[in-house]
């Protein structure tokens, strides 16, 4: 008698009652057929392997390799030959030994070509400068005036990354830059840098460089790393605020001491309508975060700052971890014969990230999965995203009973508090950030050792984004993201970003449908709506909402 056979007579699974479900995660058609024949081994070998016991043997027979790395060429440009997206620890190692030696001269273009490849920058355009190996060359070979190098070896800066290899000598010679590289990259350097040497030094003629960010906090960043690199220089740095605005108003002839403006769009719109700031003489002007501000959101009053900014000879620069292809032919009408330098893989997160997907089942899930790696223990601090400022409320009002430090932080927060929580978050009073999208553009927060995506993100440009307020400038993060049914249809785009970071993804996820470009248009517009982040029960919610009744009506009396 089959005792198993027995037990399984009456297990029935009703594929039409769940097709919806099964349909979200079948695997492309053109996969299909080539997984019928390891499908009907792997179907045998479960049959055999009663007490699920035997999975090595499971995958010997199958020749399935534990651990096994993706690996993708890229696709040559004008220049370079084809790269993998990454190598294995041996070619790591090799790599890092071929970078340990300066190189001083780049002399032919064998040479150049080399260089590139190794540091994998990929680049477009014509007459395009050749890129430097050491922060010595500046002084060297680009008559860099000592004080920056004296900064740059008093601020730790060892060697440059290779954004600032190649974009600062672009930069040097006048021409519009596109320049797009992984998060913690080192890109706010790659410009403050160009801009002081040329600007050589404080004028009393008015603002001679502008840098446009998204938000507040990444502008005051900007602002400390302007402030450090120009030590030694009475260079001006303005940014611009309601207090400042005021100030300038009150007295005009203060414009003019100003050398370098650094601004949010609105606020620098508002202060161009109210003729408060002349942007006659501005030579250089930096949009960071560049596909953020030429989104539509933005895209009026980057315009009407384009539109002020008057001199003939001005140099655009556009610095971003991502560039969507409708951001780059925009930014093809508005610059003029642009060069544009692509490090490591296009739309990719940086190699220090080590990504997770998590299913949760259900939004109920989310708060189970946080909860559960609270108890487990956590190396602080931890960023949490969130879709909307009203979600990050109610999961803050959830976390904040759970002993842990947790704060957070939304456009809906005044300014004094915003800052008061990046500091404390700098001062490790803080260990769980709570976070709504755009935050998740170009802060850099010290030291952040894992990211959660609670909500799953509405675009690839947001993952990337998000994700890469861990892995650093050269340091290890994790980030991991939550993910539900109805997430389902997007999870694609994700597991395309980490393949080609390098991350270990499961066959059966690189087999599911890429979303359609209509279902990626409509999730940007508008995220998927979620049920309130709320535990208390039916119970406990009448409760308080007669106890709030009962209140008000004796408030009446």
């Amino acid at each position: 008698m089959d005792l198993f056979k027995v037990l399984g007579s009456g297990a029935r699974f009703n594929k039409k009652r769940f097709t919806d479900d099964i349909s979200l995660f079948e695997p492309s058609n053109k996969l299909r057929k080539t997984n019928d024949t390891s499908d009907t081994q792997m179907d045998i070998m479960q049959e055999i392997n009663f007490f699920h016991n035997s999975k090595s043997a499971i995958d010997e027979t199958l020749g399935v390799t534990k651990d096994k790395k993706i690996t993708k060429d890229v696709e040559k440009d004008q220049e370079e030959e084809s790269i993998n997206c990454y190598n294995d620890e041996n070619e790591d190692e090799d790599d890092q030994a071929e970078e340990e030696p300066l190189v001083k001269d780049l002399n032919s273009m064998d040479d150049v070509k080399s260089f590139r490849k190794r540091h994998r920058i990929h680049i477009y355009g014509t007459d395009i400068p050749n890129p430097f190996s050491s922060f010595d060359d500046l002084e060297s070979k680009y008559n860099f005036q000592p004080y920056i190098c004296k900064n740059l070896k008093n601020s730790a800066y060892e060697k440059p990354t290779p954004i600032q290899m190649q974009a600062i000598p672009i930069m040097i010679h006048g021409r519009d830059l596109m320049a797009m590289a992984p998060t913690g990259s080192g890109k706010t350097l790659a410009y403050i840098i160009p801009m002081l040497h040329d600007l050589k030094g404080p004028e009393k003629i008015g603002y001679r460089a502008l840098i446009i960010s998204p938000t507040r906090e990444l502008a005051q960043q900007i602002y400390r790393e302007f402030k450090k690199m120009a030590v030694g220089k009475k260079f001006k740095v303005c940014m611009l605020t309601k207090a400042t605005a005021a100030t300038q108003a009150q007295t005009p002839h203060l414009r003019e001491k100003f050398d370098i403006l650094i601004s949010t769009p609105l606020r620098l719109v508002h202060a161009i309508q109210q003729d408060i700031i002349e942007l006659k003489n501005v030579r250089h002007l930096i949009l960071d975060e560049a596909d953020k501000l030429l989104e539509l959101g933005f895209l009026e009053q980057t315009d009407e700052i384009f539109a002020a900014c008057s001199n003939v000879k001005l140099q655009k620069a556009l610095f971003s971890a991502t560039f969507p292809s409708s951001v780059e032919t925009l930014a093809n009408d508005f610059m003029k014969d642009p060069i544009r330098v692509v490090i490591g893989l296009k739309n990719a997160a940086t190699e220090t990230i080590k990504q997770k997907l998590l299913y949760v089942g259900q939004e109920e899930g989310k708060l189970i999965a946080v909860r559960q790696l609270i108890q487990e223990g956590f190396k602080p601090p931890v960023l949490i995203f969130v879709q909307s400022i009203e979600r990050a409320k109610e999961l803050f009002h959830e976390l904040i009973y759970d002993g842990i430090n947790v704060d957070v932080i939304h456009s809906e927060r005044t300014k004094a508090q915003r800052d008061s929580i990046i500091l404390n978050l700098k001062q490790g009073k803080i260990w769980v950030l709570i976070a709504t999208e755009l935050m998740a553009r170009g802060m850099d927060f010290k030291g952040v050792n894992l990211v959660i995506n609670y909500d799953f993100p509405q675009s690839v440009q947001s993952y990337i984004h998000r994700i890469g307020r861990t892995g650093r400038a050269g340091r290890s993060g994790e980030a991991v993201t939550y993910y539900t049914k109805d997430d389902a249809p997007y999870l694609k785009s994700v597991v395309n970003v980490m393949k080609e970071s390098g991350c270990e993804v499961p066959d059966w996820m690189l087999q599911l449908k890429n979303p359609s470009r209509e279902s990626k248009k409509r999730l940007r517009k508008k995220p998927i709506e979620r049920k309130t982040i709320d535990t208390r029960s039916t119970y406990d919610l009448k409760k308080m909402i007669r106890k709030k009744y009962v209140s008000n009506y004796l408030l009446l009396r």
